[in-house]
């Protein structure tokens, strides 16, 4: 057996390289779901995709004996630096087969790029960062990943001790029957709440969907501005992100919490699309777009992904309101199950109401430090 090889992902041929492990790695793993190749290709753009116009990424795969064994990507994400006055680097879309030195050979050389930028520590995965799939999973490995959730093989989590790497924080995931979450007297509480706070929720206004994005935006940015990891979104990359999501989204589970005209609050569940995905196995064609399109009439599960409030309306009620009129909205478009995800570790409110809310916790994420 030769010796391990690490270099830069070059060109297309390279590229394509790098986005193909998995479709290898995962062939016989009964819970993964293959992404769309042409998302994966869009998302690693650094020329278009809007994320890289305050980041740098570089992209490298592991050899060994000229096959591919493994991959990683160092990102210095500018924004996440200046927002939170640190010099930290990431590391994202890790795969490798079940090898010490080639996990080991990766993330060395991930760092070793982040330090000529200037990184002090290097955190992840995030992929590229925590607007999108982050975390490692470490517990829920006998289930798929819902929409815009990170999968991959039990043997990673020891692969990342054995390298060096520490656990910085987790992440959790909690599940529940649609019937199952919410009670008719927290529904109650909630709308005395917020009637005596004068909000009104509502669904996203399809009619002017830019302007609601909009509206949406500037309290994702505010909500969330002191969340452990949390790197405020572009306007550009906001609104990229939510045309994707307009092409799955369900109104009834997009919703604006308004005083006035003033939005202060918005909470989206998306159905599980992975549902959809899983059957076309990476490709739209030549059958792809059809089994998607078949599939996705049943799909039975939503998650629960974003849920945010204006700091001054937090104790209002509406948290408990988006939640109840969630559910109440899915359990009348005939969903079955529910995923609340993700939520950090030491988020003690949060937690704490979705356990009252009849959740369970099913799935830990892991984000790790290497300094």
């Amino acid at each position: 057996m030769g010796g391990i090889e690490i270099a830069v992902a070059e060109g297309k041929a390279g590229l394509r390289q790098f986005i193909e492990l998995p479709y290898r790695l995962y062939r016989d793993d009964p819970h993964w779901v293959p992404p769309l190749r042409i998302a994966m290709k869009e998302l690693l753009d650094r020329e278009k995709h809007p994320f890289y116009q305050d980041a740098e990424a570089e992209f490298f795969l592991a050899r060994r004996d000229e096959e591919v064994v493994g991959r990683i990507a160092a990102i210095w994400n500018k924004a996440h630096n200046r927002y939170h006055s640190e010099e930290t680097g990431f590391f994202g879309f890790y795969e490798s087969i079940d090898d010490k030195a080639v996990a080991k050979a990766l993330l060395d050389q991930a760092w070793r790029w982040l330090q000529t930028r200037g990184a002090k520590a290097m955190r992840g995965p995030v992929n590229p960062s925590t607007n999108y799939e982050c975390g490692m999973l470490i517990e829920g490995f006998d289930s798929d990943p819902l929409v815009m959730m990170p999968y991959n093989p039990s043997y990673y989590p020891e692969l990342m001790v054995e390298a060096g790497l520490r656990k910085v924080k987790d992440l959790y995931a909690y599940g529940s029957s649609v019937a199952g979450v919410g009670t008719e007297k927290s529904e109650r509480v909630a709308d005395r709440a917020m009637a005596a706070a004068g909000i009104v929720v509502r669904p996203i206004d399809m009619k002017h969907f830019k302007a609601d994005v909009e509206k949406v935006w500037q309290v994702y940015n505010s909500a969330w501005e002191r969340n452990w990891g949390f790197v405020p979104m572009s306007h550009e990359e906001f609104a990229l992100m939510g045309q994707e999501m307009k092409q799955i989204l369900k109104p009834e589970l997009v919703l604006v919490g308004q005083v006035g005209e003033r939005v202060v609050g918005f909470a989206i569940a998306l159905p599980d699309v992975n549902q959809a995905l899983k059957p076309a196995g990476g490709r739209l064609f030549p059958t792809g777009l059809v089994k998607i399109l078949y599939y996705q009439r049943l799909i039975k599960s939503v998650r629960v992904l974003v849920l945010g409030v204006m700091e001054d309306y937090r104790a209002s009620g509406l948290a408990a309101a988006f939640y109840a009129t969630l559910t109440r909205n899915a359990r009348k478009l005939g969903y079955s199950d529910c995923e609340m995800s993700w939520i950090l570790e030491d988020n003690v409110l949060m937690n704490r109401s979705l356990e009252m809310m009849g959740a369970e916790r099913y799935k830990t994420y892991r984000i790790y430090e290497w300094n």
